[in-house]
């Protein structure tokens, strides 16, 4: 499966990284996972996969689990308890970074990534740039994916209350979040690392080939086996120079790029405000 990521600068020096949304989801993300406590057991218990396989059974499991109940709270009453406890979510959730919004996009299908950004980048910067995040990623969402899961014992203790455990399901919620994001920020390392790699071996004497250079000013197009695509993009580029207010992009400029670009609007706006 492809993935399309598009990379401009946003405010100043600090570049928005985006996934394209798929113009065709799926209603899960996880259609084959257990629907229920015993049919997890069976599956888990009666086959022989290894140890990841069976976590990301787990995983699923506890993912589908927290959509229907999130879908559960967005369609309560007005003003009921419900409602309150999902637009405290949302206030939650406005506290996640861009960063990992991107990182969880890459799933373990994504087998190629396809790189749209303005004609005034350098391609090796844009990939530079994206290795960095998938590093970065790997270190910090393993930090939080282990401090999170040593909180959810102590969260447990909330259930003594006559209330949602709200804690614990936050808790649970951010586990899961970073378990995706380290996911993602080792497959998203992997992609960069093996166009890396293929582009070493077309660098002779220390110098830029012919074919390393074109990459470096024009990015790529077409080129067989590679898990790694650079397109430069002129429409990008106009929309950008257009909408470009005392160093950073008007909300006007950014509507259009998520219009042409199909990106989520909130989190483009996110990316801005958090820089």
């Amino acid at each position: 499966m492809r993935a399309r990521l598009v990379v401009f600068p946003i405010k100043g020096k600090n570049w928005c990284f985006s996934r394209s949304i798929d113009p065709s989801p799926s209603e899960s993300s996880a259609p084959n996972a257990p629907s229920t406590v015993k049919e997890l057991y069976k599956k888990i218990s009666s086959s022989s996969k290894p140890l990841s396989a069976n976590a990301e059974l787990l995983v699923d499991f506890v993912s589908d689990k927290m959509n229907k109940a999130w879908m559960g709270l967005e369609k309560a009453p007005e003003g009921s308890f419900k409602n309150k406890l999902h637009g405290l979510g949302l206030r939650l959730l406005a506290r996640v970074k861009p960063s990992e919004i991107l990182l969880k996009s890459i799933t373990k299908d994504v087998t190629n990534v396809q790189i749209a950004y303005p004609t005034s980048l350098n391609a090796r910067l844009v990939r530079r740039r994206l290795r960095h995040i998938a590093l970065r990623g790997t270190v910090v969402h393993k930090k939080y994916f282990y401090g999170s899961v040593s909180l959810l014992p102590l969260t447990t203790a909330f259930t003594v209350l006559p209330l949602p455990n709200i804690p614990f399901f936050w808790v649970l919620f951010r586990t899961y979040s970073h378990w995706r994001a380290l996911q993602g920020s080792e497959k998203l390392l992997q992609l960069v690392s093996d166009y890396s790699h293929a582009q070493k071996s077309i660098v002779s004497n220390g110098k830029e080939t012919e074919s390393e250079h074109k990459d470096s000013k024009y990015g790529t197009k077409n080129l067989p086996g590679f898990k790694w695509v650079l397109e430069p993009s002129k429409e990008l580029e106009d929309l950008i120079n257009r909408g470009h207010e005392d160093g950073y992009l008007s909300e006007q400029a950014i509507s259009d790029i998520c219009n042409s670009f199909s990106l989520n609007k909130n989190d483009v706006l996110k990316c801005r405000d958090l820089v």
